[in-house]
């Protein structure tokens, strides 16, 4: 019980700004429920002086200005109940959604976007039920069992004393049952949002699953998990459903039990008329009000879970928290110097332990080296998506954790492996880069990057949707539209991140143009490109087991015949190193002068691309 409330205190105090909006709708119902006390009692006095001296015209009149007053008191608070809780239902989803953005990539690689997007919605909704009820029902039932029972009591106590034992079994029944099905509810929530997850993995990867055939097979795997939901959720509803059955006989035991005690009471003069008709509508005011009860607790004992997801979502806290009154970082040419830097991540061994290097502005930095020997990593260092457990990265010489994250990554764009584009069109793609580019702004970034032929060849140009992860596109054209975006971004530093790994020669070599172009004047660090691209790159870092091994240009690392001139002869299978240095690849530059010249040696890179396509991975 005690989780329940700290759950649910929590989700009113979601209220917020809009409190005493909330306050005055429960001041109101709860007067509104005060005066349907009133209303048993005066229909028992009316009963009473049929039998006597005929109705009185003042408790008429009174009983008619009730009712009519609660009508209308009803409606209005209905009203105004709705719209609040709409209102406050779609802030509190905007914040959850803002939230979500700001935490970092590994939180959302835990957690699958299709499980969160059904704990964002599942979490808001159960709050608006939360908060409608309450400014309707909830404490107007609260009130009956609080203050029908005395008034009851001191009416009369042998009657009263039915109603209190009405009470208690409801009571004890509902505190049991939430104690018995707690874990199973709990299970069953868990159930449900990896069913989510995995409906929302497959559709959203549904080319993958007709090419390979497995319709069937995951069309099985739904039932199995639905199964599951299944599983954990019928013991609880047997439970529920308990509760039901025992209600409903509780009530008819005490309906009976006041009709025969209060025919007893009255032929002894114990009680009158107006009593029992009192009690009477007591009764009913209470059965009703106790089946209610126990429908609503039954359904927020059931939300629970999904008010508990919600919140942890809320308390997730980014891998990089930045702090209050931080200062932006100032403009500068784009210098990068890693100075000590180890990183590992939580309980696991060393990624990168004591890398140095600084890459001046306008350089072009290639890092290479094999798979998890931390190139990535420091990359994603640079960007600042964790912070180094040791040592520094530093931009135009300030600590990346003494400025906002705004104003670093204004300053950085990047170029990933696998293109993330939104299921928009492709301008609104493009402008993720700058929202406030022009459109010729948007065309000449398109242009350097070899897209603009491309996208004006679509249905509707600019306007053409990508479909979901860009699938209405090829993959270069994807990847140049990544480019693109990056270009529009005007950045001084730039991440080139296994950009053209994926690509067929031909593809690859309008990719490597493109990047070329985007590089010009940039700080740029190329990842694991192949060698046609990092050749004349300012220079390589060859990284191994965490650390800088090797440092220099192409030909100094294949002079010096370590381990980078061991990975590129992997390449070039039986040739000696200084044949590999010299052996006459093209060596494109990142800045070209003659449009002829870029020309000729594109079209020489493409011809030998597809004899002989080499890679450095």
């Amino acid at each position: 019980m005690r989780r329940f409330f700290k759950v649910y205190g929590r989700a009113l105090g979601c209220l917020g700004a809009h409190r005493y909006a909330a306050a005055g709708l429960c001041v109101a119902n709860l007067a509104l429920a005060g005066v349907g006390f009133v209303e048993p009692v005066l229909f028992g006095h009316i009963i009473q002086g049929l039998s006597d001296t005929g109705p009185s015209t003042a408790n008429l009149l009174i009983w008619a200005g009730l009712g009519a007053l609660g009508i209308v008191a009803g409606i209005v608070t209905s009203l105004v109940a709705d719209r609040l809780a709409h209102r406050l239902r779609l802030r509190v989803v905007g914040q959850a959604y803002a939230h979500a953005l700001h935490l970092s990539s590994d939180f959302h690689a835990r957690n699958p976007s299709s499980g969160l997007i059904k704990i964002l919605w599942s979490g808001a909704d159960e709050m608006f039920t939360l908060w409608l009820g309450l400014f309707r029902d909830y404490l107007a039932i609260v009130l009956c069992l609080v203050g029908l029972l005395p008034i009851a009591l001191w009416i009369n106590p042998v009657l009263g004393l039915v109603l209190v034992g009405l009470s208690v079994v409801f009571t004890a029944t509902v505190t049991l049952t939430m104690r018995r099905t707690r874990n199973g509810q709990r299970q069953a929530e868990d159930a449900h949002t990896a069913l989510s997850s995995q409906v929302g993995d497959v559709l959203g990867n549904a080319r993958l699953i007709q090419s390979f055939g497995t319709t069937p097979r995951e069309i099985a795997a739904f039932a199995t998990l639905a199964g599951n939901v299944l599983r954990h959720q019928f013991p609880v509803l047997g439970w529920w459903a308990g509760v039901s059955i025992l209600s409903r006989a509780a009530s008819t035991i005490a309906t009976v039990s006041i009709v025969g005690l209060g025919a007893w009471l009255h032929t002894r003069g114990r009680a009158s008329m107006a009593d029992v008709v009192t009690f009477m509508g007591f009764a009913g005011m209470l059965i009703a009000r106790l089946e209610a009860g126990v429908s609503i607790l039954h359904r927020l004992s059931a939300n629970t879970p999904r008010l508990e997801d919600f919140f942890a979502m809320l308390d997730a806290r980014a891998s990089v928290p930045e702090s209050n009154g931080l200062s932006a970082l100032p403009p500068g040419p784009g210098a990068v110097t890693f100075r000590g830097v180890r990183f590992n991540y939580a309980a696991g061994p060393k990624v990168l332990d004591g890398v140095d290097f600084t890459a001046n502005p306008g350089e072009t930095i290639a890092l290479v080296g094999a798979t998890g020997s931390g190139k990535t990593t420091a990359m994603a260092l640079l960007q600042r998506l964790w912070d180094p457990t040791e040592g520094a990265v530093l931009v135009d010489g300030y600590d990346l954790r003494g400025v906002t994250l705004a104003s670093l990554r204004e300053r950085i764009a990047v170029v990933p492996q696998e293109t993330l584009l939104l299921n928009r069109t492709i301008r609104e793609n493009l402008l993720v880069g700058n929202p406030n580019a022009t459109q010729a702004e948007v065309e000449q970034a398109a242009r350097a990057a070899e897209a603009h032929d491309f996208i004006m060849a679509q249905p509707s140009g600019y306007d053409t949707r990508v479909g979901e992860r860009g699938v209405a596109l090829s993959g270069g054209q994807r990847q140049r539209l990544a480019i693109a975006r990056a270009l529009l971004r005007d950045p001084r530093i730039l991440i080139l991140d296994e950009a053209t790994s994926a690509l067929d020669g031909l593809t690859e070599a309008k990719v490597v143009r493109a990047m070329m172009a985007a590089a010009d004047g940039r700080t740029t660090f190329i990842v694991a490109h192949r060698l046609a691209t990092i050749r004349d790159a300012d220079r390589i870092l060859y990284f191994r087991d965490g650390v800088v091994a090797e440092s220099g240009t192409f030909d100094e690392l294949m002079a010096l015949d370590g381990a980078f001139a061991e990975l590129a002869r992997t390449q070039l299978p039986g040739a000696p190193v200084r044949e590999a240095a010299n052996a006459g690849w093209p060596r494109p530059r990142l800045v070209y002068s003659r449009a002829e010249e870029h020309e000729a040696e594109l079209s020489a890179a493409e011809k030998r691309y597809e004899r002989e396509p080499m890679a450095v991975h």
